[in-house]
């Protein structure tokens, strides 16, 4: 049987502070297979974007691996670690971190002109997936002149104009009102069938984590597995707690 996509394995986080040794993370076991969709759950605090930085290589462990198509992602050195990043992951905040003195699609064009790519390659490429998230028509606007759901279908079309592997999302619909938020969920999903990218998701929206269809719930430092529930029910966030 092949090595899984994304594997994590007795990952664990500590903080040092002036009170003392904070966990947060504590034994942490994952699987992640290629193209799969997952939600990651749990209370505000408990180490849910933790978790996701690390995964996402923008922070380190206090121990415990983990494995990208097998290899163990934190042996790289910090500029192999970079270039990882660049060409592997595709990140989306609830808050987008786009450049204010760009416009939309300068911003998209931006990952690969990090990385060296030619200008007018980047800019055909950010014009394309900007239409494949219906933006078409905003393409020259300055990003704050956009909506908050412009912006951060922005945000998305930025983190996939590299045909990442793997997106991590870190409540994407977070800041967004319900409709626009739905929108956002639906241009994910679609690119991530298109694509075939693995989509990895922090939400507190159980309609999202549904759609998705596997979600864990980080407590006490752990993952557990939250079953689907059936057709029609509702998904229970955090066992029957408000997140």
């Amino acid at each position: 049987m092949p090595d899984p996509f994304l594997s994590v394995s007795e990952l664990c986080k500590s903080f040092v502070t002036g009170e003392g040794t904070i966990e947060v993370l504590r034994g942490v076991d994952l699987e992640v297979a290629g193209g799969e969709r997952l939600a990651i759950l749990g209370q505000s605090g408990v180490g849910k974007s933790t978790l996701l930085h690390i995964l996402g290589t923008l922070d380190h462990p206090s121990s415990g691996r983990v494995l990208f198509e097998g290899e163990d992602i934190f042996q790289k050195s910090p500029d192999e670690l970079s270039r990882f990043r660049n060409e592997s992951l595709g990140f989306v905040f609830q808050f987008h971190h786009l450049l204010p003195e760009f416009n939309a699609l300068e911003n998209v064009m931006m990952p690969g002109l990090l990385r060296g790519e030619g200008f007018g390659a980047m800019r055909e490429r950010a014009a394309e997936i900007l239409c494949e998230v219906d933006l078409d028509h905003r393409l020259e606007h300055p990003v704050g002149k956009l909506s908050g759901g412009e912006r951060q279908r922005v945000a998305v079309a930025r983190a996939l104009v590299l045909g990442p592997r793997l997106v991590l999302a870190d409540e994407p619909t977070g800041n967004l009102d319900p409709g626009t938020g739905e929108r956002v969920a639906d241009i994910l999903l679609e690119l991530n069938e298109r694509r075939g990218t693995a989509l990895v998701v922090v939400t507190h929206n159980s309609a999202l984590a549904l759609r998705l269809g596997r979600a864990v719930r980080l407590d006490d430092g752990c993952l557990e597995e939250v079953p689907m529930p059936a057709p029609g029910l509702n998904l229970a966030l955090d066992k029957g707690k408000s997140t």
